[in-house]
Protein backbone atom coordinates (compact mmCIF):
# COMPACT_ATOMS: atom_id res chain seq x y z
CA UNK A 1 0.00 0.00 0.00
CA UNK A 2 1.30 3.46 -0.93
CA UNK A 3 2.26 5.79 1.87
CA UNK A 4 0.43 9.00 2.69
CA UNK A 5 3.28 11.11 1.29
CA UNK A 6 3.26 9.20 -2.02
CA UNK A 7 -0.49 9.67 -2.34
CA UNK A 8 -0.17 13.38 -1.56
CA UNK A 9 2.43 13.78 -4.31
CA UNK A 10 0.19 12.00 -6.81
CA UNK A 11 -2.82 14.16 -5.88
CA UNK A 12 -0.70 17.31 -6.23
CA UNK A 13 0.61 16.17 -9.64
CA UNK A 14 -2.84 15.29 -10.98
CA UNK A 15 -4.26 18.58 -9.67
CA UNK A 16 -1.62 20.49 -11.64
CA UNK A 17 -2.43 18.44 -14.74
CA UNK A 18 -6.14 19.20 -14.34
CA UNK A 19 -5.36 22.91 -14.25
CA UNK A 20 -3.58 22.57 -17.60
CA UNK A 21 -6.40 20.55 -19.23
CA UNK A 22 -8.99 23.00 -17.89
CA UNK A 23 -7.06 25.94 -19.36
CA UNK A 24 -6.71 24.15 -22.70
CA UNK A 25 -10.46 23.45 -22.69
CA UNK A 26 -11.23 27.15 -22.18
CA UNK A 27 -8.81 28.20 -24.93
CA UNK A 28 -10.27 25.63 -27.35
CA UNK A 29 -13.79 26.81 -26.48
CA UNK A 30 -12.92 30.43 -27.33
CA UNK A 31 -11.21 29.42 -30.58
CA UNK A 32 -14.13 27.15 -31.48
CA UNK A 33 -16.57 30.06 -31.48
CA UNK A 34 -14.39 32.01 -33.92
CA UNK A 35 -13.77 28.98 -36.15
CA UNK A 36 -17.46 28.08 -36.15
CA UNK A 37 -18.42 31.60 -37.21
CA UNK A 38 -15.92 31.49 -40.10
CA UNK A 39 -17.19 28.08 -41.20
CA UNK A 40 -20.85 29.08 -41.09
CA UNK A 41 -20.07 32.26 -43.02
CA UNK A 42 -18.20 30.27 -45.67
CA UNK A 43 -20.87 27.63 -46.32
CA UNK A 44 -23.40 29.86 -48.15
CA UNK A 45 -20.61 31.27 -50.35
CA UNK A 46 -19.39 27.77 -51.27
CA UNK A 47 -22.95 26.60 -52.00
CA UNK A 48 -23.60 29.65 -54.17
CA UNK A 49 -20.33 29.08 -56.03
CA UNK A 50 -21.46 25.53 -56.83
CA UNK A 51 -24.84 26.81 -58.06
CA UNK A 52 -23.10 29.35 -60.28
CA UNK A 53 -20.79 26.66 -61.64
CA UNK A 54 -23.77 24.40 -62.39
CA UNK A 55 -25.65 27.16 -64.20
CA UNK A 56 -22.70 28.20 -66.35
CA UNK A 57 -21.80 24.57 -67.06
CA UNK A 58 -25.34 23.91 -68.27
CA UNK A 59 -25.25 26.98 -70.49
CA UNK A 60 -21.82 26.10 -71.88
CA UNK A 61 -22.87 22.57 -72.79
CA UNK A 62 -20.16 20.08 -73.76
CA UNK A 63 -16.87 21.90 -73.32
CA UNK A 64 -13.32 20.55 -73.10
CA UNK A 65 -11.55 22.10 -70.13
CA UNK A 66 -8.58 20.49 -68.34
CA UNK A 67 -10.22 20.52 -64.88
CA UNK A 68 -13.39 18.89 -66.25
CA UNK A 69 -11.59 16.19 -68.22
CA UNK A 70 -12.61 12.68 -67.19
CA UNK A 71 -10.03 10.05 -68.02
CA UNK A 72 -11.06 6.54 -68.88
CA UNK A 73 -7.92 4.90 -67.52
CA UNK A 74 -7.25 6.17 -64.00
CA UNK A 75 -3.73 5.17 -63.00
CA UNK A 76 -2.81 7.60 -60.19
CA UNK A 77 -5.10 8.97 -57.48
CA UNK A 78 -4.03 11.93 -55.32
CA UNK A 79 -5.20 11.64 -51.71
CA UNK A 80 -5.16 14.83 -49.60
CA UNK A 81 -5.78 14.18 -45.87
CA UNK A 82 -6.42 17.37 -43.90
CA UNK A 83 -5.24 17.06 -40.29
CA UNK A 84 -4.00 19.29 -37.46
CA UNK A 85 -0.50 20.44 -36.56
CA UNK A 86 -1.01 19.46 -32.92
CA UNK A 87 -2.46 16.53 -31.00
CA UNK A 88 -4.44 16.39 -27.75
CA UNK A 89 -7.70 16.38 -29.72
CA UNK A 90 -9.01 12.88 -29.12
CA UNK A 91 -9.45 10.87 -32.30
CA UNK A 92 -9.57 13.92 -34.58
CA UNK A 93 -6.36 13.19 -36.49
CA UNK A 94 -6.49 9.41 -36.21
CA UNK A 95 -9.88 9.05 -37.87
CA UNK A 96 -8.86 11.14 -40.90
CA UNK A 97 -5.59 9.23 -41.33
CA UNK A 98 -7.37 5.90 -40.85
CA UNK A 99 -9.91 6.77 -43.56
CA UNK A 100 -7.19 8.03 -45.92
CA UNK A 101 -5.22 4.80 -45.51
CA UNK A 102 -8.39 2.77 -46.12
CA UNK A 103 -8.93 4.79 -49.31
CA UNK A 104 -5.34 3.99 -50.35
CA UNK A 105 -6.05 0.28 -49.95
CA UNK A 106 -9.21 0.63 -52.05
CA UNK A 107 -7.28 2.46 -54.76
CA UNK A 108 -4.50 -0.13 -54.80
CA UNK A 109 -7.06 -2.94 -54.91
CA UNK A 110 -8.32 -1.42 -58.18
CA UNK A 111 -4.79 -1.56 -59.60
CA UNK A 112 -4.16 2.18 -59.20
CA UNK A 113 -1.37 4.09 -57.49
CA UNK A 114 -1.95 6.43 -54.54
CA UNK A 115 -0.13 9.78 -54.64
CA UNK A 116 -0.01 11.67 -51.34
CA UNK A 117 -0.43 15.39 -50.67
CA UNK A 118 -1.02 16.31 -47.02
CA UNK A 119 -1.84 19.23 -44.76
CA UNK A 120 -0.99 19.29 -41.07
CA UNK A 121 2.04 17.89 -39.25
CA UNK A 122 0.14 14.85 -37.99
CA UNK A 123 -0.62 13.55 -41.48
CA UNK A 124 2.88 14.29 -42.78
CA UNK A 125 4.62 12.56 -39.86
CA UNK A 126 2.34 9.51 -39.98
CA UNK A 127 2.74 9.04 -43.72
CA UNK A 128 6.52 9.39 -43.52
CA UNK A 129 6.64 6.98 -40.58
CA UNK A 130 4.84 4.44 -42.77
CA UNK A 131 7.44 5.10 -45.50
CA UNK A 132 4.84 6.49 -47.91
CA UNK A 133 6.10 9.03 -50.41
CA UNK A 134 4.51 12.44 -49.77
CA UNK A 135 4.69 14.60 -52.91
CA UNK A 136 4.07 17.83 -51.00
CA UNK A 137 2.90 18.76 -47.52
CA UNK A 138 1.69 22.00 -45.94
CA UNK A 139 1.93 22.80 -42.21
CA UNK A 140 1.52 25.72 -39.84
CA UNK A 141 -2.04 26.91 -40.50
CA UNK A 142 -4.39 24.15 -39.32
CA UNK A 143 -5.98 26.26 -36.56
CA UNK A 144 -6.37 29.49 -38.56
CA UNK A 145 -6.29 28.74 -42.30
CA UNK A 146 -6.29 31.67 -44.72
CA UNK A 147 -7.60 31.72 -48.28
CA UNK A 148 -4.04 31.97 -49.63
CA UNK A 149 -3.29 28.60 -47.98
CA UNK A 150 -6.16 27.04 -49.91
CA UNK A 151 -4.92 28.75 -53.08
CA UNK A 152 -1.46 27.23 -52.66
CA UNK A 153 -2.85 23.71 -52.19
CA UNK A 154 -5.34 24.16 -55.06
CA UNK A 155 -2.60 25.33 -57.41
CA UNK A 156 -0.42 22.30 -56.59
CA UNK A 157 -3.13 19.65 -57.04
CA UNK A 158 -4.62 21.38 -60.11
CA UNK A 159 -1.20 21.56 -61.75
CA UNK A 160 -0.62 17.87 -61.03
CA UNK A 161 -4.01 17.05 -62.55
CA UNK A 162 -3.60 19.20 -65.66
CA UNK A 163 -0.10 17.82 -66.26
CA UNK A 164 -1.55 14.29 -65.97
CA UNK A 165 0.67 13.45 -63.01
CA UNK A 166 -2.55 12.31 -61.30
CA UNK A 167 -5.93 11.32 -62.77
CA UNK A 168 -8.12 11.99 -59.75
CA UNK A 169 -7.89 14.14 -56.61
CA UNK A 170 -9.69 13.20 -53.37
CA UNK A 171 -9.72 15.17 -50.11
CA UNK A 172 -10.35 13.60 -46.68
CA UNK A 173 -11.27 15.86 -43.77
CA UNK A 174 -13.46 16.26 -40.69
CA UNK A 175 -16.67 18.15 -41.45
CA UNK A 176 -17.94 20.20 -38.52
CA UNK A 177 -21.37 19.12 -37.25
CA UNK A 178 -21.22 20.32 -33.64
CA UNK A 179 -18.71 20.70 -30.83
CA UNK A 180 -19.27 17.04 -29.99
CA UNK A 181 -19.63 15.60 -33.50
CA UNK A 182 -17.14 15.69 -36.39
CA UNK A 183 -17.91 13.67 -39.51
CA UNK A 184 -15.11 12.22 -41.63
CA UNK A 185 -15.83 13.30 -45.21
CA UNK A 186 -14.33 11.97 -48.44
CA UNK A 187 -14.90 14.23 -51.45
CA UNK A 188 -13.76 14.08 -55.06
CA UNK A 189 -12.17 17.42 -55.89
CA UNK A 190 -10.90 16.79 -59.43
CA UNK A 191 -12.27 16.23 -61.93
CA UNK A 192 -15.23 18.36 -60.85
CA UNK A 193 -18.00 15.78 -60.24
CA UNK A 194 -20.49 15.98 -63.13
CA UNK A 195 -23.33 14.44 -61.13
CA UNK A 196 -22.92 17.15 -58.49
CA UNK A 197 -23.21 19.88 -61.13
CA UNK A 198 -26.28 18.24 -62.67
CA UNK A 199 -27.95 17.73 -59.30
CA UNK A 200 -27.32 21.36 -58.33
CA UNK A 201 -28.65 22.58 -61.70
CA UNK A 202 -31.84 20.51 -61.30
CA UNK A 203 -32.39 21.87 -57.78
CA UNK A 204 -31.96 25.41 -59.10
CA UNK A 205 -34.49 24.76 -61.87
CA UNK A 206 -37.02 23.39 -59.38
CA UNK A 207 -36.55 26.41 -57.12
CA UNK A 208 -36.98 28.91 -59.99
CA UNK A 209 -39.80 27.01 -61.71
CA UNK A 210 -37.85 26.34 -64.91
CA UNK A 211 -34.57 26.89 -66.67
CA UNK A 212 -33.46 30.50 -66.11
CA UNK A 213 -32.61 32.40 -69.30
CA UNK A 214 -29.40 34.42 -68.88
CA UNK A 215 -27.32 36.39 -71.31
CA UNK A 216 -23.67 35.68 -70.62
CA UNK A 217 -20.87 38.14 -71.27
CA UNK A 218 -18.27 36.87 -72.04
CA UNK A 219 -19.28 33.45 -73.38
CA UNK A 220 -20.20 30.69 -70.88
CA UNK A 221 -17.11 28.66 -71.85
CA UNK A 222 -14.80 31.51 -70.91
CA UNK A 223 -16.65 32.18 -67.65
CA UNK A 224 -16.48 28.48 -66.78
CA UNK A 225 -12.73 28.39 -67.49
CA UNK A 226 -12.26 31.25 -65.00
CA UNK A 227 -14.62 29.79 -62.41
CA UNK A 228 -13.12 26.31 -62.25
CA UNK A 229 -9.84 27.27 -60.47
CA UNK A 230 -11.80 29.48 -58.05
CA UNK A 231 -14.19 26.59 -57.37
CA UNK A 232 -11.26 24.29 -56.47
CA UNK A 233 -9.82 26.96 -54.15
CA UNK A 234 -13.22 27.52 -52.54
CA UNK A 235 -13.81 23.83 -51.88
CA UNK A 236 -10.36 23.45 -50.33
CA UNK A 237 -10.84 26.58 -48.21
CA UNK A 238 -14.18 25.23 -47.03
CA UNK A 239 -12.55 21.91 -46.08
CA UNK A 240 -9.77 23.72 -44.19
CA UNK A 241 -12.28 25.81 -42.24
CA UNK A 242 -14.44 22.78 -41.45
CA UNK A 243 -11.34 20.94 -40.24
CA UNK A 244 -10.22 23.90 -38.10
CA UNK A 245 -13.61 24.12 -36.36
CA UNK A 246 -13.69 20.34 -35.90
CA UNK A 247 -10.21 20.40 -34.38
CA UNK A 248 -11.20 22.93 -31.73
CA UNK A 249 -14.42 21.06 -30.97
CA UNK A 250 -12.54 17.77 -30.62
CA UNK A 251 -9.85 19.36 -28.43
CA UNK A 252 -12.40 21.03 -26.18
CA UNK A 253 -14.24 17.73 -25.71
CA UNK A 254 -11.01 15.79 -25.13
CA UNK A 255 -9.76 18.28 -22.53
CA UNK A 256 -13.14 18.31 -20.78
CA UNK A 257 -13.06 14.51 -20.54
CA UNK A 258 -9.46 14.65 -19.30
CA UNK A 259 -10.40 17.17 -16.59
CA UNK A 260 -13.34 15.01 -15.54
CA UNK A 261 -11.15 11.88 -15.39
CA UNK A 262 -8.53 13.80 -13.37
CA UNK A 263 -11.19 14.90 -10.90
CA UNK A 264 -12.41 11.33 -10.45
CA UNK A 265 -8.84 10.12 -9.95
CA UNK A 266 -8.17 12.86 -7.39
CA UNK A 267 -11.30 11.81 -5.44
CA UNK A 268 -10.18 8.18 -5.52
CA UNK A 269 -6.64 9.03 -4.37
CA UNK A 270 -7.96 11.36 -1.65
CA UNK A 271 -10.10 8.52 -0.30
CA UNK A 272 -7.10 6.18 -0.37
CA UNK A 273 -4.97 8.85 1.34
CA UNK A 274 -7.56 9.27 4.11
CA UNK A 275 -7.66 5.50 4.62
CA UNK A 276 -3.87 5.35 4.76
CA UNK A 277 -3.80 8.21 7.28
CA UNK A 278 -6.45 6.47 9.37
CA UNK A 279 -4.43 3.25 9.27
CA UNK A 280 -1.32 5.14 10.44
CA UNK A 281 -3.24 6.75 13.31
CA UNK A 282 -4.68 3.38 14.33
CA UNK A 283 -1.23 1.83 14.22
CA UNK A 284 0.16 4.64 16.42
CA UNK A 285 -2.66 4.19 18.96
CA UNK A 286 -2.01 0.45 19.08
CA UNK A 287 1.68 1.08 19.66
CA UNK A 288 0.92 3.54 22.50
CA UNK A 289 -1.50 1.10 24.13
CA UNK A 290 0.97 -1.74 23.77
CA UNK A 291 3.72 0.43 25.32
CA UNK A 292 1.46 1.42 28.23
CA UNK A 293 0.53 -2.20 28.86
CA UNK A 294 4.22 -3.15 28.86
CA UNK A 295 5.01 -0.45 31.46
CA UNK A 296 2.12 -1.31 33.76
CA UNK A 297 2.76 -5.01 33.41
Amino acid sequence: MASTQDLKRRVRSITNTRKVTKAMELVASARLRRSQQRTESMRPYADRMLELMAGVSQAAGAVRLPLLERRENIERVAIVPITADRGLAGGFNAQVIRRALALMREVEADGQQAVWFSTGRKAASTLRFRRLNVTKSWVGFSERPAYRDAQEIAHAVSEAYVNKEVDRVVIVYNAFVSALVQKVTVRDLLPVPQDLLEKTAEAEEDASGGTPDFIYEPEPEEILARLLPVYVETELYRALLESAASEQGARMTAMRNASKAAGELIDSLTLAMNRARQAEITQEILEVVAGADALTG
